[in-house]
Order: structure tokens, then sequence, then C-alpha cells
């Protein structure tokens, strides 16, 4: 799945009516999308980053989510391009390994749900897994349900106590689902994305799950979308300057930040730092990286966010720590 390209004709899947949970609504036929009307929105601050320190090892698109104050890095491709079954506490004391996966996984998401820390889906020898784990903040792991399909190449952010699972691969079908996962490993599908979406960039922000980039078919994306659970309705809001994929996404004050990624080369990394107004659909430029990545990962706190591992335009796995905060 890591390296794999799909022609844009591969079929879609249509719909994810099975998995752990019984008695789900189905979801809705897929919905308009539309642009909504634009307010007089002020500036988004501009973030600059400051490195907090490095990885036990170098790491590309692990699954992130936090807790409290701590972020934990799970799974994800070593600098071997080898799928990884770590999980990795990163807080103010530093980052180290606290525990493993069942088997290694890459392309896996994670968001952390109410109290719960769920890890979903992931790839490893060709094929997408269905598996939804519960991690503890010490690193321990246990399986609570599967999703509806195997899948890799997956996003995830959570409203509330729920997290929502983004498109994705199956190993041979990309997807157009989005799928709500509670703590219980219940599941149900609520959405359906306008097209087939890998390595989406997504982050919640105001009680709705925002959804910028992608892959679809072989060729990057431009629009942002935004996704509310209560009405179970997709819409777009904005387009990016550019296409954008293997990027990463974090919600601070209000905004929606999409980080680095790449186009559709493998070695066209970016340090931008561009920020999404959900509500005008206004995208401006908030900073740039240290250094051009994609494949980095992303957490969000209170006044910061913390972003970790990456692929520089070499190829290479990084290591290093960005916390990133609004200039003063």
């Amino acid at each position: 799945m890591r390296r794999s390209l799909l022609a844009a004709g591969c079929l879609v899947l249509a719909g994810c009516g099975s998995g752990s949970a019984s008695g789900h609504r189905a979801a809705s036929a897929p919905a308009a999308t539309g642009t909504p009307a634009r307010h007089a929105a002020s500036p988004a601050p501009r973030l600059v980053a400051r490195r907090a320190g490095h990885l036990p090892a170098p790491v590309e698109l692990p699954a992130v989510a936090t807790r409290g104050s701590a972020l934990l890095a799970i799974g994800g491709l070593d600098a071997a391009d080898a799928s990884v079954a770590s999980i990795v506490r990163v807080d103010g004391a530093g980052a180290r390994v606290v525990g493993r996966l069942p088997s290694p996984l890459h392309d896996a998401a994670a968001a952390t749900a109410g109290s719960a820390t769920l890890f979903v889906g992931g790839g490893e020898a060709g094929a997408g897994s269905d598996q939804i784990l519960r991690v503890q903040p010490g690193g321990a792991t246990r399986a609570v349900g599967r999703l509806p399909a195997g899948a890799s190449d997956v996003a995830a952010a959570a409203v509330g106590s729920t997290a929502y699972v983004v498109g994705g691969y199956t190993g041979a079908v990309p997807l157009r689902s989005i799928v709500a996962v509670r703590p219980s490993g219940a599941v149900d599908p609520v959405g359906w994305l306008p097209r087939p979406l890998r390595y989406a960039v997504v982050a919640a922000v105001g009680g709705r799950v925002l959804i910028a980039g992608g892959t679809s078919g072989t060729a990057a994306r431009r629009e942002v979308l935004s996704f509310d659970p209560r009405t179970r309705r997709v819409r777009r809001i904005a387009r990016l300057p550019r296409p954008v994929t293997h990027a990463a996404g974090a919600a601070l004050a209000g905004r929606f930040y999409v980080l680095g990624g790449r186009g559709d080369d493998l070695a066209s990394q970016r340090s931008s730092v561009l920020a999404v107004d959900p509500v005008s659909g206004r995208v401006s430029r908030a900073g740039r990286l240290p250094e051009p990545l994609s494949d980095l990962s992303a957490g969000s706190f209170r006044d910061h966010v913390t972003v970790v591992g990456g692929r520089d335009a070499q190829g290479r796995a990084r290591d290093e720590i960005w916390t990133l905060r609004a200039r003063p």
C-alpha cells in the first residue's frame, strides 16, 4: 500500500455495511458539495517551529493521537521502509518507546475519542488491516472491534467520544467512506466523500471533521471538505493553492492547519504551513516548516502543535520532534 499507485479508473467501494456493531443506521447517499458564504475573517496567526527533541528512531507517517499533555506516535515506516510496531510516548520528559503493536503496521490512523485512544487500520504485506485497538497511555493495547473493511492509507479525527475514519485503501480498492468508531469498538458508516481518497489530511475543528488534499487515483487533490457528524453531510469549503498529499493536519485556535506534504512526485516535499478558516473558507499562508517534509504526523494541543517524523526530499525518514506555536 505504501508505495502502490492505483489507476484513476479503479473501482470504488460503494458501501461498508458490515462490522463489529449491529443495529446502526445506514449511511445516507453521497451529499452534494458546495461552497459556504464568505465572511470577513481575521488573518490566521503565523506558526513558528522550534525543535523539541528526537524520536527514538526515524519514522514516516506514524499514527498520532494526543492524550492530556502527551502524544502517542504508533507504528509507521522506518529508515529501511519497513513497518514498525513501536508505540512512542512524547511528553515533557522526552520521547520513549512504551509499548508495541501486536504486529508491525504502517499507514494506520489514531485518534483520542473521549478518554479512549483508538488505533485503526494499517497495512502490511499488501493488505489492509481491519483491527481497532484501544491504546493505553502506558503502551498496552487491546483489540475492541473491526472496521467494515481492512484498510491502510486512512486518516482519522475525533469529535467528542467518536472517531471518524476517512477514506483509505483495501489493497485492491480505494475507499470513499467515512466510518464512525466508538471506544467500545462499535462502527457505523456515516458518510461518503465525493471520490475515493487516500492519505487525506484531517483534523476536527468546531465539531466538524475537516479533510484536505489526499490522493485520488494517482493524483493529489486541492479540495478542503467539511464533514458534519450531526447531519452526515460533506461539503466543499475551500481549495488549497495547489494539490497536496502525505501532509499532516492539525487544529489550533479554531483553524485547520495543513503542514508540509508533497505533490504527485515522491520527491516534491514542501515546507509550507497553510491555515484554513472553517467558516469563511479562506486559505492563508501561516508559516513554514524548518525544511520540506512529507509523511509527517501532527498532534494538536491547547496552545501548540507537535510534529513528529517525516520524509525529506532525499527519501530519508526523519526523527525530529518540532513544536509549532503562534508567533507572539
